[in-house]
Parts: C-alpha cells; structure tokens; sequence
C-alpha cells in the first residue's frame, strides 16, 4: 500500500526537489533582498522588534547562517517560503542579498509549507496557529480528520485550537500577545456565555489566576452559580480577612453547602451576610434534575 503523504514527515513531501539552478551547478544561490517578496499567506504575523534587532546584529557579525527558501515567481520576484524573520533582519542589517534556496512548488502548497515550517520552529502563537487551520480547512475544503492527517497532528489537537477562535476577539488578543496561555484558553472556551468568558478573563489579568482557580470557576458557573456572586463572596472574605472582622460565610455554612449539595445531589448555593440574613438556592440544568429536586421535597415531607 502507497504511503500518505503528510506534511508532519517534513517539508520534502510537499516540494518538487528538483531546485532552479541560477549560478552553476550550486544549489544555494545569492538573491537580492529588492527581488525578495513576502508571502501573503504566511500564518505568522507578529514578529518581535527586540528579537528582529539582535537577529540583525547577529547577521552583521557573522552573516546568515541558514539560507532561506523561496520559490521563483518569475526572473525578477521570489516568494519566500521559508525564513521570513531572517529575510526582515537582513533588512535591517542593511543586506543587499542573502542566501537562498530555491525550489519549485505548486500554489496550493505555500500555505501549507510555511504552516509545517513554522510549527515545526515553534515560532506561531496559539491564534497564528488556529488561523492557519481555518485558512487551510477553507481553501483546500478539507475535514478537520483531512487535515490532521497532513500537517501530522493529532484531530484533537487541531479541533482545541480551532475551538480558539469562538472567543471574544479581546481574549484572542489576550491569547496571541501571552497575557494568558493556552490551558487558561482552553478551559474559557468551555462556557458558553461570551460576557462570562471576558469577565473570567479580566479576572485572570487582574489576580494572575491559576489554571485550576479558573477551572474552579468555570466549574461552577456550568452548575449554576452566577459568576458576580462568587467574586462578591469572594471580595467579602478578603474584606473581612484584611479588616478582622467576623468572617461572613463562617465554617459551619460551609459545612451545611456541603451537605446540602451531596443530599440534593446538586451544587446548593448559600449565602449569608454579616446580620445573619441569606439565601439557599438549588439550581438544576435539566427537568429530570427539577424533578429529581421535587422528589426529595416530597420525601421529606413524609
């Protein structure tokens, strides 16, 4: 049976290796930065200033160490497949022409070659990623399970990176410029609710939040308590810690929380104040879960 080509085996599977010759038999070839052009379809669109700055300086010294790759468009304009922070810096270091590999390659491959060299570098945040994908799902109308199987991941990786871009652009912001990481990503993106996804975030710019306090959170908002209360509970508890005073959902309510969810089986909401005024509220996802809750009210009245 034929071997898959995939593009996780490398960037050979994708690229004619028969390379355009343009001084002599070598296969390595000095092109000038004027005929060198960036690919539109690059996935990576930050690039650091700080770090092209040291790259440049680095290239003044010693020159460029990894030739680029490019493709010819035709003799006066090359697309670069391959090294574009290289190319930038080069700029910068006031290069004329830089070394560079030059192969032939369909257009339908650019976007996918310079996907796997990416992420095969690790330069792509988690956003550059996920909209790689998506660019790559539409243009070539592939499955999720299609798609997985050329840039050699794993479906469930590329479906928790797409699953990124159902959150508030604000988040996606958060995501590519490393306010939160990716596991606090990927615990907002299971609610639901956008309003409680941003407010969970500002959250966790404002505390430094854990990812297990964020999943804490998310926990029990999914069973039902409303987010804002639990960061009033909260406020009051380092209220009260901070000023000495009495703390207004003592043990023993934390206790009887507990007692009533396992008799209810259902997270039980409790509340009390500091003149001993409150509230118990039952929530319940489902009419069996209302039904469920009946039930026992009717058994105790018994």
């Amino acid at each position: 049976m034929a071997k898959k080509t995939a593009l996780g085996r490398g960037l050979d599977a994708l690229i004619n290796m028969d390379e355009v010759k343009t001084q002599g038999s070598s296969s390595i070839n000095e092109i000038p930065l004027s005929k060198i052009h960036p690919n539109p379809d690059q996935p990576r669109r930050l690039f650091e200033e700080d770090a092209l700055e040291e790259l440049s300086a680095s290239i003044k010294q010693v020159g460029i160490i990894q030739p680029i790759t490019l493709r010819k468009i035709d003799d006066d304009h090359y697309q670069i497949l391959a090294g574009e922070r290289r190319y930038r810096a080069s700029l910068l270091a006031g290069l004329e022409a830089i070394p560079a590999y030059i192969k032939t390659t369909d257009d339908e491959n650019v976007l996918e070659i310079a996907l796997v060299e990416n992420i095969q570098r690790e330069d792509l945040n988690s956003i550059e990623i996920a909209l790689a994908y998506q660019n790559l799902l539409e243009s070539y109308n592939l499955t999720q399970e299609a798609l997985s199987e050329r840039i050699g991941k794993k479906r469930t990786t590329v479906t928790n990176y797409l699953r990124l871009l159902k959150l508030p652009a604000e988040i996606q912001m958060g995501i590519r410029d490393k306010k939160i990481d990716m596991a606090h990503a990927r615990t907002l993106v299971t609610i639901e609710d956008p309003t409680t996804q941003l407010e969970i975030y500002e959250l966790i710019l404002e505390e430094g939040l854990s990812v297990r306090k964020v999943e804490e959170y998310v926990r029990a908002v999914s069973s039902g308590e409303n987010l804002r209360d639990i960061i009033k509970e909260k406020e009051a508890l380092n209220t009260a810690k901070k000023g000495g005073v009495k703390n207004t959902t003592p043990e023993e309510f934390e206790l009887l929380k507990k007692h009533l969810s396992k008799f209810f089986k259902t997270k039980v909401q409790l509340t009390c104040n500091d003149s001993g005024k409150g509230k118990i509220s039952i929530p319940f996802k489902s009419d069996e879960e209302l039904e469920h809750i009946i039930a026992v009210f009717d058994q105790l009245k018994k």
